[in-house]
């Protein structure tokens, strides 16, 4: 790990709980029952953490959609071929896409990141152009990426983030395009959370049963090739990743020390969550998970690492679609914890608090 990556993980520190008890009080102030709010009481006093203050800030939202080739898909493990790669990167440019749609509608901006798209992409206003590579290795025959390039590869995404800090982005949101990237994904959760993958490989772009048990073949085969490299979390993503997940990695990096919230979205943006997490495990508090992805191996993703998505709508398209729909989610925590009117503020009898509150 060269040294400039290692200042930047020193950075992050764990995340402050001064604030609990106050965030608390003022939700069990609030004109309801207590808890009646469910997981957006949890949703406001985790933002409240996060931006260590009482009133929540999410109007300005943004959605960073990495982009990158996988040279795994030499071994037939997606229905797709990579040229679909830069041609949805061109659709989401011309609008065109799921996540152009959702990203309108929750009134964040999008932005497209080229860090190893296998083709020459043109200048577009909304696109950033990062490329570290054209595509990664095979990484059933060999590492997907060298130390030098999956680390430029997290350095772009810690840039950006550095980048929305200074133009006071309150919530990032994470999100993916590249065709075999998915392989990938469940390889680096293998690998992490020394998990089966028969519990973790999916059907990706939808692979039929023959094309799912040999795409689970081609992760047990990379995982036992790379053995000697998954005791380090920086090898073992340099051997397994993605340019685009390690620019995912390096955006929740970036966002956990300069304390952005993140909202990740489904399987393969948590891949690159679970990087920055064993890179640097504080970073884990600074993340909510959007949704359970219709991905076989999101919900042993979840339960091995202990953590709640929001929402379970069978989503499993990627882009940052769930990071766009659990903006909505989020917005309406921070509506009602900032704007209820609360007991001790508002002309409601003691008799009806009493009841309320009880």
């Amino acid at each position: 790990m060269n040294q400039k990556l290692k200042d930047w993980l020193a950075r992050i520190e764990p995340l402050g709980s001064e604030l609990t008890p106050a965030l608390l009080a003022h939700q069990n102030d609030l004109t309801k029952p207590q808890g009646a709010l469910g997981r957006l009481e949890e949703v406001a006093v985790w933002l409240g953490r996060v931006q260590n203050s009482l009133l929540l800030q999410s109007q300005k939202k943004r959605i960073y959609c990495f982009a990158g080739d996988h040279g795994v898909v030499e071994e037939g493990v997606s229905a797709y071929p990579k040229e679909v790669t830069p041609q949805m990167v061109g659709n989401m440019l011309a609008g065109g896409a799921a996540i152009n749609q959702l990203a309108q509608a929750a009134q964040a901006e999008l932005w497209v990141v080229d860090l190893g798209v296998d083709a020459e992409l043109a200048p577009h206003p909304k696109l950033v152009q990062k490329k570290v590579a054209k595509g990664t290795a095979n990484l059933a025959q060999g590492p997907a990426m060298t130390l030098e390039q999956v680390q430029a590869a997290i350095w772009v995404g810690i840039e950006l983030a550095q980048t929305s800090h200074q133009e006071g982005v309150h919530l990032l949101g994470t999100g993916e395009m590249g065709i075999g990237n998915s392989t990938s994904a469940a390889a680096l959760i293998c690998a992490y959370l020394k998990l089966r993958p028969e519990a973790v490989v999916g059907r990706g772009t939808g692979v039929n049963d023959q094309g799912l048990k040999h795409k689970t073949q081609v992760v047990a085969r990379a995982l036992d090739l790379h053995q000697q490299a998954l005791d380090n979390p920086l090898e073992t993503l340099a051997a397994l990743g993605g340019l685009e997940i390690a620019g995912i990695t390096g955006l929740v990096l970036g966002a956990a020390a300069l304390k952005i919230a993140v909202v990740v979205d489904g399987f393969i943006s948590s891949a690159g969550a679970l990087a920055a997490i064993a890179l640097k495990p504080e970073v884990k508090d600074y993340l909510i998970f959007s949704h359970l992805s219709a991905e076989t191996g999101h919900q042993a993703f979840a339960q091995a690492l202990g953590v709640r998505p929001l929402v379970n709508l069978d989503l499993r398209l990627g882009e940052g679609t769930g990071a766009a729909l659990a903006f909505g989610l989020i917005e309406g925590a921070v509506a009602c914890h900032n704007q209820m009117a609360t007991f001790s503020g508002a002309s409601v009898s003691r008799k009806v608090e009493a009841l309320l509150k009880h």
